[in-house]
C-alpha cells in the first residue's frame, strides 16, 4: 500500500510564496510520475504541475513562469515551490503518484490547503 503525505500550506499574503511538500511511503514502482493538483471551492480539481520518472515536466498554464516541480527519488518525495501567489489560487493542494504501465496503481494525498489572501 502507498500513503502520501503532504505539507507545506498555510496562508500567505497575496504576491508571497510557500513550498509544498509530499512524501510518499510504500512500495514506489518506477516508472511513475508525482505531481501537484488543487481544488477550489465550487471547482473541479485540476493539474497544477507533474513530473515524471526521468524529470519530463508538465505544468498548467496558471503555474507556467510562477511554480516549480521538483522530486527526490531516493526519499520519493515531491515538492512545489510556489512564488507570486495570487487569490486565486487559494484551493486544497493534492498530491498524486501515478504508476505507470500499470492500471489501478494511482495514489492521492488527503491535501493540504492553501490560502492566499491579505
Amino acid at each position: 500500500q502507498v500513503h502520501l503525505v503532504e505539507s507545506g500550506g498555510g496562508l500567505v499574503q497575496p504576491g508571497g510564496s510557500l513550498r509544498l511538500s509530499c512524501e510518499a511511503s510504500g512500495s514506489i514502482l518506477s516508472p511513475n510520475a508525482m505531481g501537484w493538483y488543487r481544488q477550489a471551492p465550487g471547482k473541479e480539481r485540476e493539474l497544477v504541475a507533474v513530473m515524471h520518472t526521468g524529470d519530463m515536466t508538465n505544468y498548467a498554464d496558471s503555474a507556467k513562469g510562477r511554480f516549480t516541480i521538483s522530486r527526490d527519488y531516493v526519499g520519493n518525495s515531491v515538492y512545489l515551490e510556489m512564488n507570486s501567489l495570487k487569490p486565486a489560487d487559494t484551493a486544497v493542494y493534492y498530491c498524486r503518484l501515478t504508476i505507470l504501465l500499470r492500471l489501478g496503481m494511482d495514489y492521492w494525498g488527503k491535501g493540504t490547503l492553501v490560502t492566499v489572501s491579505s
